[in-house]
């Protein structure tokens, strides 16, 4: 059984004249017999703009799997922005993201900084952005031992990256598809080593007020990891999502 949908940043664009836009997903997939499995995965985004200059946006995805019965993925992920008149061209923006994932041995990651945002464009039908900033980064690792031999015997490694993203939405001519797709590189200013980039790229397809049937795919490389960890990730999600949205009056 399964009710899902992971979309990008884009799917909730804080330049929307909203005062409120959230976004829910859920899947839930249960095997046994010849394989025994259990996966969980859910998503809770929103937006917020009580007074129309500040606006607070946060998604939140979670996912759990088991194998067995023996725990073999739990990912937490939190990413949360303060942006000041987002409707500008180029506006800036506060960020915190908190993280913990068991499959890369991540017990706890948080990073906090600042940037720009630049509409590269905006119209009613298509977006694109790109935004730039500087944040601070805390990991701390179940593990003392990494790929890269430098970082070996402490769990702990903290650092300033630098941060670029691009991301852009498409509604498609004579449809109710939409397109959208997001990418981001965050390298550290002190280690040309250290660094990881993701993509999402996504389709929509409007259903019924608000529902919508939702496919994602999501590509990650996080190029410092634990000793006997992937440095790349693949995930491909299908399934339904739903989004409400409420304006100013």
């Amino acid at each position: 059984m399964g009710v899902s949908g992971f979309p990008a940043q884009a799917q909730l664009n804080e330049s929307d004249t909203t005062r409120l836009q959230v976004r829910v997903a859920l899947t839930a997939h249960h095997q046994v017999g010849n394989v025994e499995v259990f996966t969980l995965r859910g998503r809770f985004d929103f937006t917020v703009s009580r007074m129309r200059a500040w606006v607070v946006k946060s998604q939140n995805s979670s996912l759990y799997q088991t194998f067995y019965s023996v725990k073999a993925d739990s990912d937490l992920f939190s990413r949360n922005y303060l942006y000041y008149r987002p409707e500008r061209r180029v506006y800036p923006f506060a960020i915190a993201y908190v993280s913990a994932n068991y499959r890369r041995k991540i017990a706890f990651r948080y990073f906090a900084g600042a940037g720009l945002t630049a509409q590269l464009i905006r119209t009613p039908r298509n977006g694109l952005k790109i935004a730039a900033g500087v944040v601070h980064e805390h990991t701390r690792f179940a593990a003392t031992t990494f790929n890269e031999t430098a970082y070996n015997g402490s769990p702990t490694i903290a650092l300033w990256r630098g941060t670029t993203w691009l991301g852009g939405w498409h509604s498609l001519p004579g449809s109710r598809v939409r397109l959208y797709y997001d990418a981001y590189w965050q390298p550290a200013f002190r280690d040309v080593k250290n660094y990881r980039w993701q993509a999402d790229v996504g389709v929509d397809a409007a259903v019924w007020k608000g529902l919508a049937f939702s496919v994602l795919y999501s590509y990650t490389h996080e190029n410092v990891v634990a000793t006997r960890v992937q440095p790349d990730d693949n995930l491909l999600t299908v399934g339904l999502a739903y989004t409400l949205r409420t304006t100013h009056r």
